[in-house]
């Protein structure tokens, strides 16, 4: 990253150089046709900024994790799956619906995605107090999730419970999987997609069976299927992220400048904060780095 941040800052600080010299001594350094080469070199910075923001986002969930909530109806098999990811048993699991009255926490890799894993209570219409705040502390779960994954119960019939999780989770990034596929099943993959534009993926948490294919599924909704090739440049810090938006902004403001034939001295401050951005991403300051430039490569006061 800071290799990258430091080729950046090289043409940013050169072209800054070379406007406060040809505003200095205009008969050896010529303007004319500068704003053709500036936007030309401007632009060439915004889409490398602009890559570096997009590794972010993967970047920033790699580093981490994914949130993730497990949700669905009780007994359907929620606890049964977080064992089965954290390879150990976390959650207690019985044949008695309601045993997870709390949510729980456990961290996990799948082929180097980190999730953040909370299974949550079953959400379901309840007179018990004490369920009762475990289905709303799942409730604020879903809420706060990057990613849900909603357990189904392919043995029984779906029922308001279902459709009210239903509810809760369409405009989230989920993946639904069938569970209890080693059963006789009454729930199918086109029962679930009439509720709800999802992927579907049947699966025995008894079993292990179709693990391979939520992961995958996790892949694909994250990292288009792939996570990025070690030698990419990849921004894993949220801080350095919002530095690169502010550079962005920055850059744009320069060409909108250039595009209205704004001087010199007008777009150059907006370089300048272009560069002081990228250079708090490397813990660099600024104070001497425009003198030393001009002296390096125009000759002036020689």
């Amino acid at each position: 990253v800071s290799r990258e941040i430091v080729s950046l800052r090289e043409k940013i600080i050169y072209e800054i150089a070379y406007i406060e010299s040809a505003l200095d001594d205009p008969e050896h350094y010529d303007l004319n046709g500068y704003n053709d080469r500036l936007t030309n070199v401007v632009k060439e910075v915004i889409n490398r900024v602009d890559k570096l923001i997009k590794s972010s986002n993967n970047g920033i969930l790699l580093k981490n994790g994914i949130n993730t909530v497990i949700v669905g109806k009780p007994n359907a098999g929620k606890s049964s799956l977080l064992n089965i990811l954290a390879k150990k048993d976390k959650a207690i699991v019985t044949d008695i619906p309601g045993t997870t009255r709390d949510i729980i926490e456990e961290q996990v890799s799948i082929n180097g995605i980190v999730l953040n894993i909370i299974d949550t209570a079953g959400i379901r219409e309840t007179d018990n107090v004490v369920e009762k705040i475990g289905v709303d502390k799942s409730i604020s779960a879903i809420e706060e999730a990057d990613f849900i994954i909603y357990v189904v119960d392919s043995s029984i019939e779906l029922d308001n419970n279902d459709y009210s999780i239903i509810e809760k989770i369409k405009n989230k990034k989920h993946v639904c999987l069938l569970n209890k596929s080693d059963l006789t099943n009454v729930v199918s993959e086109d029962d679930i997609r009439n509720h709800i534009n999802s992927k579907v993926i049947s699966i025995s948490a008894k079993e292990g069976k179709g693990i391979n294919d939520l992961e995958n599924e996790i892949k694909d909704l994250f990292f288009n299927g792939e996570i990025e090739d070690n030698n990419e440049v990849v921004i894993t810090n949220i801080r350095h992220k919002d530095l690169l938006c502010k550079c962005d902004e920055s850059l744009k403001l320069v060409l909108d400048s250039l595009s209205q034939d704004m001087p010199e001295d007008f777009y150059s401050i907006d370089l300048m904060d272009a560069y002081k951005y990228l250079g708090l991403i490397i813990g660099q300051e600024i104070e001497d780095d425009l003198v030393e430039e001009i002296f390096s490569k125009f000759c002036m006061g020689k």
